[in-house]
């Protein structure tokens, strides 16, 4: 077994151990400790890691486009300081898996909103592998590391920024994903449409928070395909209490919007929208909507369009399904690690 296949075999171990009763008990203890963190989206957050994180052949397929230098003689492993989000449920795991199969010792700095995954993440690793005992660390300050890896708002990237200044950093921003449609999809493609919106509550940076329609789009086809999804969001009160407060706001400030009673549709050149609200802006022509893309293009994560036509974008309801190549802020974590 060469080092990279030996890197790799205890997280294809813990992708079999993602079995559904074990993902199930672990996504209700998530739940009780985070209420954005439903069993359902706990769940399909896992069974997407176990499928696309955890596959062998895929796991091999990622590490041979790098060069990992840990089997080297003259490999030194250095403390790599990650501030892990907590937005959407175990989405440092990424962060964990690259630090950890390019042969560098983690420090953990986790978020309080996802302790329960990624703890329990960790524990599973080193029931696997006892070794990795040494090359785990949790911390609450990162000053030991010799690197750092951080994902925060625009303001904590400012102070990333100025923080880990001395030393390698890759500091990730705010970023949103946005849809396109052409009035052309069928129900099942709004459907997906609606996916790609509502996953995770809108939380991730994969998440749709903005559609570019043509002009005199009508979005009637759009609420009735999201319809089923109605007493979802009605009843679960974090989200609901959202709607709720952004429907007053536009109706106290008469700021034209749609509304089905869960979701908010909102006509405006911002980007990223709060929980519970849509925004939407007309387009003339594929030449204006290519030019209000490109002016975004620092701020978007991902485009998703029928059947990915869009240059670059993915079908519609594949925004929530990253592999192991699509890196947060378009920024190559492995070739920064692998470069150390």
């Amino acid at each position: 077994m060469d080092n990279s296949t030996k890197h790799i075999a205890p997280f294809v171990e813990l992708g079999k151990m993602l079995t559904p009763n074990v993902v199930e008990e672990i996504a209700f203890k998530a739940y009780l400790q985070n209420h954005w963190f439903t069993p359902e989206f706990v769940t399909k957050a896992l069974n997407a890691i176990k499928e696309e994180y955890l596959s062998e052949e895929k796991l091999k397929t990622w590490v041979g486009n790098y060069q990992v230098q840990s089997a080297h003689p003259d490999f030194v492993s250095k403390k790599v300081g990650v501030v892990m989000a907590g937005n959407i449920p175990a989405v440092g795991f990424h962060d964990l898996l690259s630090v950890l199969i390019s042969g560098h010792h983690l420090l953990a700095k986790l978020s309080n909103d996802d302790r329960v995954l990624m703890l329990f993440l960790i524990e599973k690793l080193i029931q696997i592998e006892p070794t990795l005992a040494q090359r785990i660390t949790l911390v609450e300050r990162l000053n030991a590391a010799d690197a750092y890896i951080a994902t925060g708002s625009d303001n904590t990237a400012r102070y990333f920024e100025y923080y880990f200044s001395k030393k390698p950093h890759l500091i990730r921003r705010n970023r949103t994903s946005v849809g396109i449609l052409t009035g052309e999809e069928t129900n099942d493609e709004l459907e997906a449409l609606g996916r790609d919106v509502f996953s995770y509550f809108g939380l991730g940076c994969r998440n749709v928070s903005k559609v570019f329609v043509p002009k005199g789009y009508d979005f009637s086809s759009f609420y009735e395909s999201i319809e089923s999804q109605l007493d979802v969001f009605r009843n679960h009160h974090k989200y609901f209490n959202n709607y709720e407060y952004n429907k007053s706001i536009y109706l106290v400030n008469r700021e034209p919007h749609l509304d089905n009673g869960f979701l908010i549709l909102r006509e405006t050149d911002a980007l990223v929208s709060p929980i519970s609200v849509l925004f939407f802006e007309y387009y003339e022509s594929v030449a204006d909507l290519t030019s209000k893309l490109e002016a975004s293009s620092e701020k978007i994560q991902c485009i998703v369009s029928k059947d990915g036509h869009y240059p670059s974008s993915l079908p519609l309801g594949d925004a929530q399904k990253p592999t192991l190549f699509d890196y947060a802020d378009g920024v190559d974590t492995m070739a920064f690690l692998t470069g150390l």
